[in-house]
């Protein structure tokens, strides 16, 4: 080999050897791309084309990332930003999105399904309405028309449930026998689907147990878009801006369509006295409600987990068990279980209470007992988890900073505020952070415990004075009359700006409590 043909040898850059395990990962990436496109086509064809586009974008990023050497790094942080992207970003954005429309049990459909419903109206035409009655034949049955001496009957019919277009002709008597009532009632369901036309042409279908007559639409399109009420002579206009049909007396006509509104809903929420007040009453509970919560469960978890952190102290395997099992047991388990011990009328505690003191406190429908419930119940469910964290932070205090504060005289209360709580806020920060955010929206704990009750009185929408933001917005989603989404879209984004800088605000504010504590 010559030293020029060496020299291109060392300088030529290796070449990637394609191995089994790259067969392996394209063949996965292959089949993940396949079903993910299936799925699109799926969504696309059931209407759902923002649905349809996420799952392209998922596709693609996987082709791109997971079917190219170049991008092998980002295999590892993809499948976290994807989860972040498609579960918190884009229910954020669409929640957001909804709370600019008028989205609501009115306005679930399209324009387009709202106008075929619309003409699909049908009304009876009194005018060609007929008594009728069902003869038995050889193959099936015939129908009979009574008119003066006789009448029209039409050919047999095996009325075997499938649509059957009949001719009637004339006969110059009755049937000698007819089907009792009994049995037409029982062919009822078949009879719907048979269509008897007249010599003059009258189609006739059923309109009732004894009758037939012709079935008409209530509206017809018209070339301008209203919809001509053919009985009436009445009009429904389209009024975009509203999401509605009007009749010719201004009045909205049910149901709806979705159409954006722009700020009404925030603006409804702004000036609609029976709107703001109660919200801004529970805006403030809410607040109270997580920072109580956070000092709360905090503040027993520490106190506790010091406790058990005394050398001198016997049996602290038992205690740490008993202490950490209503940690252990499912959150709702133990919401319905101080449910029912907080009934007011039936629960244990109440019974207790009437029998050593003699009363019985109004826990469900005194508004203050209510909110004491729910902070009783949440920091019995919050404190096993900082007991544990503090418990492993206790551990890292170095004993020579407990002696240097025994030398100088100090007690457990000044020991505690001047050596423990320094050391062990600051990583408690961010944990005391999340803590506030989760019970700032913790729906579950209301919905079980309380339901939002008692009510707040002289409301236009349903609000409970124990109701934290996420279950009054879950309220008017879901169990209001209304079911107003787009409302409770503006108020979800509301809460999340709010819970957004609420939660930068107490970062700012406990960081630099950490950092005083620890300069001090």
């Amino acid at each position: 080999m010559t030293a020029q043909a060496l020299s291109d040898n060392l300088t030529e850059p290796a070449r990637p050897r394609f191995r089994a395990g790259d067969a392996i990962r394209l063949a996965i990436v292959a089949v993940l791309t396949l079903g993910l496109l299936y799925v699109v086509w799926g969504l696309y064809i059931a209407g759902e084309p923002l649905f349809a586009v996420v799952a392209m974008g998922l596709a693609v990023g996987i082709v791109i990332v997971f079917g190219s050497r170049r991008f092998y790094a980002a295999r590892f942080v993809f499948p976290a930003i994807a989860a972040v992207l498609i579960f918190i970003a884009l229910p954020v954005l669409y929640t957001s999105y909804v709370g600019f429309t008028n989205y609501g049990a009115r306005n679930l459909l399209t324009f387009d399904r709202v106008t075929a419903y619309q003409l699909s109206q049908k009304t009876i035409d009194k005018a060609t309405e007929r008594p009728f009655a069902l003869v038995r034949a050889d193959a099936g049955y015939q129908i009979f028309f009574p008119a003066g001496a006789g009448g029209f009957l039409t050919e047999p019919t095996p009325l075997d449930g499938n649509p059957a277009a009949l001719t009637a002709q004339p006969v110059d008597a009755p049937p000698a026998k007819t089907l009792e009532m009994k049995d037409v009632i029982k062919l009822r369901a078949a009879l719907q689907q048979v269509t008897a036309t007249l010599p003059d042409g009258t189609a006739l279908t059923s309109s009732g147990l004894r009758t037939f007559a012709k079935i008409k639409p209530v509206y017809a399109l018209e070339p301008d878009g209203t919809l001509l009420n053919d009985v009436d002579g009445s009009r429904l206009t389209p009024d975009p801006a509203a999401g509605f049909y009007r009749n010719d007396a201004g009045e909205t006509v049910a149901p709806g369509w979705r159409v954006g509104i722009g700020f009404a809903n925030f603006t409804r929420i702004l000036t609609s006295e029976g709107i703001r007040q109660p919200i801004l009453q529970i805006f403030v509970w809410t607040v109270v409600f997580a920072t109580l919560s956070m000092i709360l469960t905090f503040s027993l978890g520490i106190l506790l987990a010091s406790i058990l952190q005394w050398p001198h102290l016997k049996g602290k395997a038992a205690y740490r068990i008993l202490l950490i099992l209503p940690y252990a047991v499912p959150a709702f388990i133990s919401i319905l279980v101080f449910r029912g011990l907080f009934n007011q009328n039936f629960g244990e505690i109440n019974t207790i209470l009437s029998v050593v003191l003699g009363f019985k406190p109004q826990w469900g429908t005194d508004p203050m007992l209510a909110r004491a419930t729910t902070l009783i119940v949440n920091t019995w469910l919050g404190y096993p988890y900082m007991m544990l964290l503090g418990m492993g932070y206790l551990q890292a205090i170095p004993a020579e900073h407990y002696k240097a504060a025994a030398l100088e005289g100090a007690g457990p209360l000044r020991t505690f505020f001047s050596v423990t709580l320094p050391q062990i806020l600051p990583p408690f920060v961010p944990l005391l952070i999340s803590n506030f955010a989760f019970n700032f929206n913790n729906v579950v704990l209301i919905l079980l415990l309380t339901r939002g009750l008692p009510d707040i009185a002289g409301t236009q929408i349903p609000a409970g004075q124990t109701d934290i933001l996420g279950s009054f917005t879950y309220r008017i989603s879901f169990q209001d009359s209304g079911q107003n989404f787009g409302l409770a879209g503006a108020i979800s984004t509301l809460i999340f700006i709010i819970v957004g800088v609420i939660s930068y605000a107490n970062f700012v504010a406990l960081r630099r409590a950490a950092e005083a504590g620890g300069r001090g």
